[in-house]
């Protein structure tokens, strides 16, 4: 019998089945792709590769993906059938405060769930992140559950692992990002223009910026690696992630750089849609933990 239930939002990035198969609590975010003048509605709850390649194939043609935070509602009822299910200490992850006010929504469904069922408690951690950086320290508070430890043991070491997770995300180009405000228009047509690939990452307070930029994804991938030069990843409990937007092939040979050099197969895996419509396809990140805390 677990100490704690373990449940996240969608932004996690983790395949349907590994979610399924740890009893992982999940709640599904959604996107409106526009597409031809025409609105459909999907949820972030893909459960084939397939699904992943067409969501960016829609976006490749010309469609535009709009998406929103998890409301007080869709909080609410999730919570509400966790604690009608018996739940009592829930460690629950959410996107980055930076990138949306999700976690204080989670925080007050929580404590008006608590009215009603008083053993209720919940853990709501702000993972400062998305996609793998959030799904790493989802995977991380699974270990600990798995182990017999506490909601709070599990919570206070998923707030300190934080600090240590290093990113290099490039995207393929910056229009997707000049769309949401990150980069200057100016600036989103002179690197299509030149080829220049945003190195991206999350700062200490959860927000996603422009750190750097670099020509060809070939210099992108040296840049990787030599950011892992200056953060060593930290042998215990070892985790290195890489994740793209339907650019696998690209993602594959990454990983395969990350592996010679550090006899680590780092997990390759695709970006579900939230995330994905604000970097666009083409992307490729990795991401690992060290001992040194990021500096971006």
């Amino acid at each position: 019998m677990y100490k704690f239930t373990l449940s996240t939002d969608s932004t996690c990035d983790l395949y349907s089945d590994f979610v399924r198969e740890n009893d992982i609590k999940f709640v599904s975010l959604t996107y409106t792709m526009e597409k031809n003048g025409t609105m459909t509605d999907g949820l972030d709850a893909f459960t084939d590769y397939s699904q992943y390649v067409a969501f960016y194939k829609q976006l490749r043609e010309g469609g535009f993906s709009r998406t929103s935070m998890l409301n007080y509602e869709s909080h609410y009822n999730h919570f509400r059938k966790l604690a009608e299910e018996g739940a009592e200490d829930v460690l629950h992850f959410t996107i980055s405060s930076g990138l949306s006010p999700t976690v204080t929504v989670a925080e007050k469904a929580g404590a008006e769930v608590k009215k009603e069922f008083p053993a209720f408690n919940l853990y709501a951690v702000d993972s400062l992140s998305a996609t793998i950086g959030q799904g790493a320290e989802v995977r991380a508070a699974l270990r600990l559950r798995n182990e017999g430890k506490s909601a709070k043991e599990a919570y206070d070491y998923v707030v300190e692992m934080q600090k240590h997770i290093q990113y290099a995300i490039f995207a393929n180009d910056l229009y997707y990002l000049k769309r949401g405000g990150r980069v200057s228009a100016v600036a989103a047509i002179a690197g299509s223009v030149l080829q220049v690939k945003p190195s991206l990452s999350f700062t200490k307070d959860g927000k996603l910026v422009v750190v750097d930029k670099v020509r060809g994804m070939k210099k992108a991938f040296a840049y990787a690696l030599a950011k892992m030069e200056k953060f060593p990843p930290v042998e215990e409990n070892r985790m290195i992630w890489v994740v793209h937007t339907d650019a696998e092939e690209q993602a594959r040979e990454l990983a395969a750089m990350v592996e010679a050099r550090w006899g680590y197969a780092p997990d390759v895996t695709i970006m579900g849609p939230v995330i994905g419509s604000h970097v666009g396809p083409g992307a490729v990140a990795v991401i690992w933990k060290s001992k040194e805390e990021r500096q971006d």
